[in-house]
């Protein structure tokens, strides 16, 4: 099953950047590019300043706006997409910082990178790879950011565990994402397109959070709630997270 998931996420992605510039949309949490976007609380002047093509609306939260992402850090974006919060985050460490985005799906990575290219940002990269196996080294960024992602893994004890080993003593995990507040109807969790959805792979919030504590983050807290969007007639939420590497 666990294949099934990650065959389906990553079709209904790729075909997401393929009609992107057509109207297409990803994942259920959210659909519109900026004016949806602005409705999880991106700032419109923000969002004039990076590339137009980043933003495919797909994110139940503003992670950036909650990282509290300092001059000259390294930050990592778990499923980065079409690399709005990479390039959000870019501008916010300055030159003298990085940001990594890792995606699995080539098409997202192509699209990214296009768009870093074209918006002429140098202190910005996007890797393809897995969330649950990042390529990335042991204790080297600052702070990990994701956005409405991490629920579309079948492992996500293991997401959290790979977000701990590559922060630095001190760097902190910022994540916005999709819990349950109720029962899936009947056979959810075996519907591959359902979890491409952001929906089959939610988890109530107070196992999602021990998650993150047995990865073993400390000051384990909710920053925030919204509304699930396009989700609203079933039993999910976002939520906002925040946590620490001791």
């Amino acid at each position: 099953m666990s294949e099934d998931i990650r065959s389906a996420v990553r079709d209904r992605y790729a075909r997401t950047a393929r009609q992107a510039d057509q109207g297409g949309c990803g994942c259920g949490c959210g659909c519109g590019g900026a004016s949806q976007s602005e409705q999880l609380g991106y700032e419109r002047s923000d969002l004039q300043a990076i590339p137009a093509e980043a933003d495919l609306g797909l994110g139940c939260g503003n992670p950036t706006a909650l990282a509290g992402l300092q001059a000259g850090e390294t930050v990592l974006d778990l499923g980065s997409g079409g690399g709005i919060d990479c390039f959000l985050a870019a501008r916010r460490v300055g030159p003298a910082g990085r940001v990594i985005g890792v995606d699995m799906t080539a098409e997202m990575i192509d699209r990214s990178r296009a768009a870093a290219r074209q918006g002429g940002f140098q202190n910005v990269e996007f890797r393809l790879g897995e969330i649950e196996n990042l390529p990335v080294a042991d204790a080297s960024v600052d702070a990990v950011i994701s956005n409405c992602v991490i629920n579309l893994s079948p492992d996500k004890g293991r997401v959290f565990r790979e977000a701990f080993r590559a922060l630095k003593a001190g760097g902190r995990l910022l994540v916005s994402d999709i819990v349950l507040t109720g029962e899936l109807p009947a056979g959810a969790r075996e519907d591959a397109e359902l979890w491409a959805a952001c929906v089959s792979g939610a988890l109530p919030e107070q196992e999602y959070l021990s998650l993150i504590r047995e990865a073993g983050f400390t000051e384990v807290g909710v920053v925030g709630r919204a509304g699930a969007g396009g989700q609203s007639a079933l039993p999910v939420q976002s939520l906002q997270v925040l946590a620490r590497k001791a």
